[in-house]
């Protein structure tokens, strides 16, 4: 791939600073807990699987810099403070925590562990990649949302991993690509890394969905997901329910594109997962500009849930699930 969202250097992880593209490509060093703290926080970096791949090794800092087991468990749990609704950072933080279990620990004990997770997400990106662009004709035209490529994971992507193994297999694809206000991730992040990587991107206001779905041929929506409950019910970036229903409007197949580590058993469906709300100012100002009158009330939920039923498949690392969910999250769960 064309940039490295997050690289383990020994002693110091090197992350882009997604918040400054597409118009610079900028790498920070993070040398403490905190510092990675701060990086999820501000979502210098963002996208589940890519959070926990962070959080793991903002812990293997924590045990370089004080392998006392109290220590690294304060900063266990300052990790998972950082940002509520990707599964994907508990998911990590669980398995760190297991190695506290031990009588004697080290840090190589996290800093191997962190470069494992890192790996099997880089590894895991490629099977859902396979799997999804198995859906896909020779030639298609396609939606997604946010940002869920090499930018938000370990490796190539969730949702954009699908139509990266769909050119490496010469099919021919276009992504239209929501800009996904607050943030921006689709014009900021997703439409320049399609760019990047040689695929056709057409961007689109998040208003212009419901008409360019009702008025173009899109073959297939691809989203990634942040959380999904034992029922299939899936949380992602907030503007995805939406998308879901229009989706189910226009009778085009909505796929949920995510690795097993996304999935929390714990919960039985999405009425129970955590939705993140954000400040004001992402909402208020544009470009360090404000556009909103002073004062105003701001609502800024992070998150939204798709119900299971306007779900077409779940596309896992093990194959895809088609409903009923719950049977094939269990089968498939890591």
């Amino acid at each position: 791939m064309w940039a490295k969202t997050i690289q383990w250097l020994g002693n110091k992880a090197r992350l882009i600073d997604q918040r400054k593209l597409p118009k610079e490509e900028v790498y920070v060093d993070i040398t403490t807990p905190e510092e990675m703290y701060d990086a999820i926080k501000s979502m210098l970096i963002r996208g589940a699987p890519a959070i926990g791949v962070a959080a793991g090794y903002g812990i293997a800092l924590a045990a370089l810099n004080n392998c006392n087991k109290s220590y690294i468990k304060e900063k266990i749990e300052l990790m998972e403070s950082a940002r509520p609704t990707a599964y994907n950072l508990f998911y990590v933080t669980n398995r760190m925590k297991k190695l506290l279990d031990y009588e004697d620990i080290n840090a190589s004990m996290f800093i191997s562990e962190a470069v494992l997770i890192h790996k099997e997400d880089k590894e895991l990106t490629e099977k859902l990649g396979e799997y999804g662009a198995s859906l896909i004709p020779d030639q298609a035209q396609c939606m997604t949302i946010c940002n869920a490529g090499a930018l938000a994971t370990g490796g190539i992507g969730t949702a954009l991993a699908v139509f990266y193994k769909a050119k490496e297999r010469g099919k021919k694809i276009s992504v239209f690509v929501p800009e996904t206000r607050p943030f921006l991730q689709g014009a900021r992040l997703t439409a320049w890394e399609l760019k990047k990587n040689g695929i056709e991107s057409i961007l689109i206001a998040d208003g212009a969905i419901s008409h360019i779905l009702k008025t173009e041929k899109v073959d297939f929506i691809f989203t990634g997901a942040d959380r999904i409950a034992r029922n299939g019910d899936t949380a992602n970036k907030i503007g995805t329910y939406g998308l879901s229903l229009a989706a189910k409007e226009h009778q085009v197949p909505f796929f949920v594109v995510a690795p097993s580590t996304t999935f929390d058993l714990s919960i039985k469906n999405g009425k129970e997962i955590p939705i993140e709300e954000r400040g004001a100012e992402e909402l208020i100002e544009f470009g360090g500009i404000h556009t909103a009158p002073e004062n105003i009330k701001v609502r800024n939920p992070a998150f939204d849930v798709t119900p299971n039923y306007l779900i077409k498949g779940i596309i896992t690392e093990k194959g895809i699930i088609y409903p009923p969910f719950e049977q094939g999250i269990k089968n498939a769960w890591h």
